[in-house]
């Protein structure tokens, strides 16, 4: 019976994971911050919950070595936690720029860090780690978590090429819209006292994407394209997932730049300038249009 671990698995996608692997037989290590909290997950089958906080490289290492001691062994690694920090990037706080990158990068690093030993002693294993297709491609609003995607997705692509000869697959899951907390509890929303500019710009562009999140599938998608990456036994890196990933991701190949920023402009910020009561004269949006 094969192992998975899977990082940030209170809620949303990570919880799903589980489930998804539970039920397909595995046997799962679902890691959390505070696993005493967890009313259901330990009744599953074949799961046992362990405490690992990404940002604490003394509980990643205490929870995979407890995962292999009470498994035998770890044949997946599944990189899930993280949490959005959205809003203009002007108001956000270097503590709020951190702590994004501190879980959303470093965590993921701290996690596979830890795992390499393992999985090279075993010559193979798979890593897999749940980005966004927000790490191809940008919203209005999201700079700092864009930032941290893009960091993992360029770190794994060349990552997968150091592990290549150890049999270890690295692979990325790129989610589009998925109704999860991410829009609500999970989210990081930046404010800052006194600065007004941004309030209406913000307004509109944080309304017309938490739509898209309510208009979203659920994590269960998400859940079934991370087991496929997990079996298919393929070097395969990237694994678009959602109602319009895999669509937006191919036509972000496809069009100059300057289109798919228009196309993303009249999603995004829709009714901004409709509803703005006053034109700015030559504000860098404007002028990038």
């Amino acid at each position: 019976m094969k192992t998975v671990l899977i990082t940030g698995t209170s809620s949303g996608i990570g919880k799903a994971a589980v489930k998804y692997f539970s039920d397909k037989g595995w046997n799962v290590a679902a890691t959390l911050r505070r696993p005493e909290q967890e009313k259901e997950m330990h009744i599953w089958p074949h799961v046992k919950l362990f405490r690992l906080d990404v940002t604490d490289p003394v509980s990643i290492k205490a929870a995979i070595a407890d995962a292999i001691a009470a498994f035998g062994d770890i044949d997946v690694i599944v990189n899930n936690a993280g949490y959005g920090g959205v809003g203009v990037f002007e108001a956000a706080t270097e503590e709020q720029i951190r702590r994004q990158f501190d879980t959303n990068v470093f965590g993921v690093m701290n996690v596979i860090r830890e795992i390499l030993p393992h999985f090279r002693a075993r010559r193979d294993g798979t890593i897999i780690n749940v980005t966004s297709m927000g790490g191809l491609l940008t919203f209005p609003i999201y700079s700092v978590y864009h930032g941290t995607k893009w960091a993992v997705e360029g770190f794994a692509e060349a990552l997968s090429f150091e592990l290549r000869p150890f049999n270890i697959r690295v692979k990325n899951i790129e989610p589009g819209a998925i109704k999860t907390d991410f829009y609500d509890r999970s989210q990081d929303l930046f404010r800052k006292e006194g600065l007004t500019d941004y309030d209406h710009y913000q307004e509109v562009t944080l309304r017309n994407t938490q739509k898209a999140g309510e208009d979203a599938p659920g994590p269960e998608v998400v859940a079934r394209k991370i087991y496929q990456a997990a079996t298919d036994g393929s070097f395969k890196l990237r694994y678009p997932v959602g109602s319009e990933s895999p669509v937006l991701l191919f036509v972000r190949r496809l069009i100059p730049l300057s289109w798919f920023h228009g196309v993303v402009r009249s999603v995004v910020e829709k009714g901004y300038y409709k509803e703005s009561t006053r034109v700015p004269s030559a504000t860098p949006l404007q002028t990038s249009r």
